[in-house]
């Protein structure tokens, strides 16, 4: 019952950045309108969260490509790939976007989530304390955005193998999940660009999904969500 819940959350989402795909190149060409600016600049929220996305959704890539080669469990297996293809499929589309706006994929010099600090109340400056700070110390086990594993977790994630494996993989990636719905919810409150905040929803919605569906995960496995 829960794998079918994800499978329809991860199909939808691929459909969904396949659409938006399809008109991201309108989007950019728009004259400026009720929508905003057709075309953000390089300090905008729609680029900066197109940026730090990007990177985390590469993380879950990642993270996802690792446990299938840990576990054979073919329901943990399937839950990797649906979220490693839903993820790539979208962090392509957000750096294609980057492309046709004609601005960096990387801001030299500017803390990841130094956008999220426009928003106010509950967004404003969340993430951006870790961020700097793993920017200032250098420090590996610090994670520059909310959710992301450290390089020690993703480390420790590929010596372990099996239902250890499992569990880990599940404890990191609702983690990562949650901090990506804080991220995605930060779009949909400051970004301009329609296209985009439509993404951002999405994203909102599916990854809400698949969180409860590890939580349940997790719970068969004996295992609790991590803090």
């Amino acid at each position: 019952m829960g794998m079918t819940r994800t499978h329809w959350a991860s199909i939808a989402a691929v459909v969904l950045a396949l659409l938006f795909a399809g008109t991201a190149t309108v989007v950019a060409g728009e004259d400026d309108g009720p929508a905003g600016p057709a075309t953000p600049d390089a300090a905008s929220a729609d680029a900066g969260f197109a940026r730090d996305m990007s990177v985390h959704h590469q993380q879950a890539v990642e993270m996802s490509f690792i446990v299938r080669d840990r576990t054979q469990n073919e329901e943990i297996r399937s839950l990797a790939y649906d979220i490693a293809n839903t993820q790539a499929n979208q962090r392509g589309m957000m750096m294609g976007w980057l492309d046709l706006w004609g601005l960096p994929k990387v801001a030299p010099g500017e803390a990841p989530m130094a956008w999220m600090a426009k928003a106010g109340g509950a967004h404003a400056g969340h993430g951006t304390k870790d961020a700097a700070s793993a920017n200032s110390s250098g420090d590996a086990d610090t994670a520059p955005m909310p959710g992301m594993a450290t390089q020690a977790q993703l480390e420790r994630l590929g010596e372990l193998s099996g239902r250890a494996a499992e569990i880990e993989y599940l404890q990191l990636m609702i983690v990562h999940h949650n901090g990506g719905v804080d991220m995605a919810q930060g779009c949909v409150d400051l970004c301009t660009v329609d296209t985009e905040k439509s993404l951002a929803q999405g994203m909102v919605n599916a990854q809400r999904s698949e969180v409860e569906l590890m939580v349940d995960l997790l719970k068969k496995r004996g295992a609790q969500v991590r803090t």
